[in-house]
């Protein structure tokens, strides 16, 4: 009769274990709510959570896991198991994690698994307050994720894809991380020219938090046809506008405008330039020389706006000094040419992974 009860009583208690491993998991698989922490804007895979405790904060990173839909891009062997190729996107300022689609796409076509996560402070991720932001912080986190997914085990490594904001964190996490970072590419990185030494006031927090919570679709806008498209626009370029948008006058907009002054803070103060001749890994530089993009420009000098933003330049000398580095230049295009010219910019990204 005990025996009976037992065999009746194990899948109850399976049913049991499995919740509670469920509950512990720092992956969470959902369901989530439609707005989740502030961004209601509908991602192209399914999105996951990695809970994860930062500067004494219980966080949440959102991030999409897409898998190969071609056979495994595979590399070599380590103890007797082929190691899958794997490449993370990271996104920039005025872009999540669902702006890479189509170069998402494109890798997971061509073998390689494709981790997008939303850095802390953005999109679909935490808004915490009182968070300490720099490259160094959301390089770590970025890290704890993947190893969480366990990208590193049986020798596994990754190819890092950064633009804008994500090209400075993808040069910062290649610099920590150059051991098992085979590939880092640089698409029109900002960080190319230490700004505060060009003579760009310093802006306080505050202030650029009221500038920030001020953000609307017809500033957002103008700001992305000046600069990321050099002043054409195609309809297609609105979902990423209406997707920013929607989270500064959504549930988290106060908090997602303090996060975003407190990365801005981090982007004046912490320039990468100084730091790109130490980049081991195999790097590709991607640049839109119509690009003019340059934190604190709009609120400098005359003298000194003339002298910032020069992607023409930047992007050459910034590739000159980079060991192993391919510079792919497109003289026409701005500052997302991912996104302006997809086409060409894939070929590019894949010609050189391959």
């Amino acid at each position: 009769m005990a025996l009976r009860s037992l065999f009746y009583s194990l899948p109850l208690l399976v049913s049991l274990m499995s919740a509670a491993a469920a509950t512990t998991s720092p992956i969470d698989h959902g369901p989530f709510p439609a707005d989740l922490n502030g961004s209601n804007f509908t991602y192209p895979w399914p999105v996951k959570l990695y809970r994860l405790t930062s500067q004494g904060q219980a966080l949440e990173t959102a991030f999409m896991d897409v898998p190969p839909t071609e056979h495994p891009r595979q590399f070599g062997n380590v103890n007797g198991k082929k190691k899958t190729k794997t490449a993370v996107l990271l996104h920039g300022k005025n872009f999540c994690g669902a702006t890479w689609r189509e170069t998402a796409e494109q890798l997971s076509g061509n073998g390689y698994r494709v981790i997008v996560p939303d850095q802390v402070g953005f999109c679909k991720s935490s808004k915490p307050a009182g968070y300490q932001f720099s490259l160094q912080q959301l390089a770590l986190n970025t890290r704890e994720l993947l190893e969480t997914l366990s990208v590193f085990q049986d020798g596994g490594d990754i190819t890092v894809i950064g633009h804008s904001i994500g090209g400075m964190l993808a040069a910062r996490y290649g610099l920590m991380y150059p051991s098992d970072t085979v590939g880092v590419v640089l698409v029109n990185p900002i960080g190319l020219e230490d700004w505060k030494a060009l003579g760009v006031p310093y802006q306080s927090i505050d202030a650029s938090y009221v500038t920030e919570r001020a953000s609307s679709y017809a500033s957002i806008r103008g700001y992305e046809q000046a600069t990321y498209y050099v002043g054409t626009w195609a309809p297609a370029y609105d979902a990423w506008v209406k997707m920013l948008v929607n989270i500064y006058q959504g549930s988290r907009g106060e908090a997602f405008a303090r996060n975003q002054a407190l990365v801005l803070d981090m982007v004046l103060t912490q320039p990468v330039v100084y730091e790109l001749g130490l980049l081991k890994p195999r790097t590709l530089f991607v640049v839109g020389e119509k690009d003019n993009t340059a934190i604190g420009k709009q609120w400098s000098p005359a003298e000194v706006q003339a002298k910032l933003g020069h992607y023409d330049v930047l992007g050459k000398q910034a590739a000159a000094v980079i060991p192993n580095c391919t510079l792919a230049a497109f003289p026409e295009l701005g500052h997302a040419p991912q996104i302006q010219d997809p086409g060409r910019f894939h070929k590019a990204l894949l010609a050189w992974l391959k």
